[in-house]
């Protein structure tokens, strides 16, 4: 892939991703799952049942929590806006270590900012449970939680989580949650509709 096609990639995921703000406690990120208003992101990011969702075009719009699930650290909100920049997703399970990946968030306040990095493993990290994880040698900071890592192609993988830090990697290793267990989340709400 061209230098100039991997920007295009990451404008198009700039795009998909929102900036979250669930009342005083500042911004985290969100990934916009369906042209009509889905958002996925942490349910560490949105504590309440709304929240502001800021668009990549600076529109700001009232987004309801539609669902939420704290064991696997994910909610869905709905904004009510038409033909949203849907993200593409693909399928984690399909992700090898060594790949490219991009992520996108708001850390720190800073909105769509990009950092790149490598998958480092698929899996449980020892310490966190059975619970599978993508691990990426990327970096990230507060406010990142909620928003997309992808691979080279743009294609979603992973909902960024958290940092956790190793004395092997200087800068840590960022855990997102796997793309199918953001379907598997989704589903279940389907499910108790």
């Amino acid at each position: 892939m061209s230098a100039t096609g991997f920007g295009e990639v990451g404008e198009l995921l700039r795009r998909s991703t929102v900036q979250i703000v669930d009342g005083n406690r500042g911004a985290g990120s969100g990934v916009i799952w369906s042209a009509q208003g889905l958002i996925i992101t942490n349910a560490h990011v949105v504590r309440r049942d709304a929240a502001a969702v800021q668009l990549w075009d600076g529109r700001r719009l009232m987004g309801e929590v539609v669902a939420r699930d704290q064991a696997m650290d994910l909610a869905a909100l709905k904004v009510r806006a038409p033909e949203l920049p849907a993200a593409r997703w693909g399928d984690s399970s399909a992700a090898r270590p060594g790949e490219l990946v991009l992520a996108v968030g708001n850390p720190f306040g800073f909105a769509g900012a990009f950092a790149t990095g490598v998958i480092h493993m698929l899996g449980p990290l020892r310490g966190l449970g059975p619970r599978p994880w993508v691990q990426a040698a990327v970096h990230l900071g507060p406010g990142n939680s909620g928003g997309p890592l992808a691979d080279a192609r743009g294609r979603v993988i992973g909902i960024n989580t958290m940092l956790v830090y190793s004395g092997i990697l200087s800068g840590g290793l960022a855990l997102a949650i796997p793309s199918n267990s953001v379907v598997e989340f989704l589903r279940a709400r389907a499910e108790a509709a």
